[in-house]
C-alpha cells in the first residue's frame, strides 16, 4: 500500500514507499548536524520581532520615496517608509527598527480611507481652548443680616449680661465708631469698633470649658500676689477671653465652669434660676442625728435661712456626707457644718448645674458638648 507523505521543502509530493527526508533516529546529534541553541521564540537579548530561524527567508522589501528630492538623498530620513510584502496567509511581515508608524499613509484602499486618519488623528495633540476668566463674574454668597444688638454684642464679648450692658448704655459708657450710644436697642455691625471704658471690645466665638479643680488654686482670673490661679489650668484650651462661673475656694475642689459667654455666665449665677449643686463633705467627726434632721430642716445663720435640698450619709462612720444646695452665698457649706462646730475637711463639688466630672480627672478640664450648652441655657428651674 502506497504511503502519502506531506509536502517537502521543494513543494513537490512524493508517493511511494520511500521520502528524502531523514528519518530520525537515537544518534540524531551525531549526524554533524549542528545542535540548535536559539530559542524558538528568539532570544531576549535580540530585538522585538528579529527573526532568528535560518530556514526562513526575509520577506522582499521594497522603498518607497517620497517626491522631494532632497529628501531622497538622505538614507536615514524618516520619510522612507518601509513596505513590506509577501504571499500567502502563513507570510506574515517582520518589522525591523528602522520602522515609522505613519497612518496617513496606511490603508488607502476600502473604507479605510486616508482621510479618516487625517481627521481622527490620535497622535496629534489636542489644543486646549482659551478661556477668558477674567469675564467671568463670581457668584457671591447672598449678604445677610450680621447686625446684632448692642447689648448682645457686649454680653458676647464676657463684660456682662444683657440686662447690665442696657444700664451701661444708658449711662453713656459705650461708644461705637467714636460716638456715644444710649438708645437700648441700638443695633451695631460685627465690623463697627465698640469701645467700653476706652477699651476695643470684640465679638468672641462663645466657648465653654469644664475643669475639675484640685486644691491650692484660687478662683479668680488676676492675683496681684501672683499665686496659683485656675486660669493657668485652663490657659492652653482656647484664645478667647474666658473666666470662671461662680467661684470655689482654695482648698475647695470640683467642678468649675468656664465661659466668654457673659449672659449665660450671669443667669447661672443668679439666685433666681436655683442652680443645682451636689457636694461630698468629709467632716473631722461623725455627725450626730440632732444636726443631721436640723440641717435638713434649714438653718439661721448671721444672713438668714438657709435652706438645703437633699442631705444623706455616705460613710458607715457618719463622717462623709452628700449635701445638695442651690444657695449661691459665699463659703455655704462651709458656714453651715461650722456653725454646728465641725470642721470641714474635704469638700468636692461633683454636680454643677447638670454637669458631672465622669471621665474628668483631677486637674484636667474638656469643652462641653452641644447637647450640654443647650441644657444649660434652657435650664429648668
Amino acid at each position: 500500500m502506497k504511503k502519502h507523505n506531506r509536502n517537502n521543502r521543494d513543494g513537490k509530493r512524493q508517493t511511494g514507499g520511500s521520502s528524502s527526508r531523514p528519518q530520525k533516529s537515537s544518534n540524531f546529534r551525531s549526524q554533524g548536524k549542528p545542535r540548535r541553541t536559539d530559542n524558538r521564540f528568539g532570544n531576549a537579548d535580540n530585538d522585538r520581532g528579529k527573526n532568528t530561524n535560518p530556514d526562513f527567508s526575509p520577506l522582499k522589501k521594497y522603498r518607497k520615496e517620497t517626491s522631494s528630492p532632497q529628501q531622497n538623498d538622505k538614507e536615514n530620513d524618516t520619510s522612507y517608509k518601509t513596505v513590506y510584502k509577501g504571499r500567502g496567509k502563513d507570510q506574515k511581515p517582520v518589522f525591523g527598527n528602522e520602522r515609522v508608524s505613519d497612518p496617513n499613509t496606511r490603508f488607502k484602499s476600502g473604507k479605510f480611507k486616508q482621510n479618516r486618519f487625517i481627521k481622527n488623528n490620535r497622535f496629534e495633540q489636542e489644543e486646549k481652548p482659551e478661556y477668558n476668566l477674567k469675564k467671568v463674574k463670581p457668584q457671591l454668597a447672598k449678604p445677610t443680616s450680621s447686625e446684632i444688638r448692642l447689648n448682645k454684642y457686649i454680653a458676647n464679648a464676657g463684660i456682662c449680661s444683657r440686662r447690665d450692658a442696657d444700664k451701661l448704655i444708658e449711662k453713656g459708657e459705650v461708644k461705637v465708631n467714636g460716638e456715644v450710644i444710649t438708645e437700648l436697642g441700638y443695633r451695631v455691625l460685627l465690623t463697627d469698633k465698640v469701645v467700653y471704658k476706652g477699651k476695643l471690645i470684640n465679638p468672641e466665638k462663645p466657648v465653654y470649658v469644664l475643669l475639675n479643680k484640685p486644691k491650692d488654686f484660687i478662683t479668680t482670673t488676676d492675683d496681684p500676689m501672683n499665686r496659683k490661679t485656675v486660669m493657668h489650668l485652663v490657659s492652653s484650651a482656647c484664645e478667647e477671653r474666658i473666666f470662671p462661673v461662680g467661684r470655689l475656694d482654695r482648698n475647695t475642689t470640683g467642678l468649675l465652669l468656664f465661659t466668654n459667654d457673659g449672659e449665660l455666665a450671669a443667669k447661672l449665677s443668679h439666685p433666681a434660676e436655683k442652680v443645682r449643686k451636689i457636694y461630698q463633705v468629709t467632716l473631722d467627726s461623725p455627725i450626730t442625728k440632732t444636726h443631721f434632721e436640723e440641717i435638713a430642716e434649714g438653718l439661721t445663720l448671721e444672713d438668714g435661712l438657709v435652706n438645703v435640698d437633699d442631705i444623706q450619709i455616705l460613710s458607715k462612720d457618719r463622717t462623709i456626707l452628700g449635701l445638695e444646695i442651690h444657695v449661691g452665698k459665699n463659703r455655704i457649706v462651709r458656714r453651715i457644718f461650722a456653725h454646728l462646730g465641725y470642721e470641714v475637711v474635704a469638700l468636692d463639688r461633683v454636680t454643677y448645674a447638670g454637669l458631672t466630672k465622669k471621665d474628668l480627672s483631677r486637674g484636667k478640664w474638656r469643652f462641653l458638648t452641644e447637647k450640654e450648652v443647650i441644657n444649660l441655657k434652657f435650664m429648668k428651674k
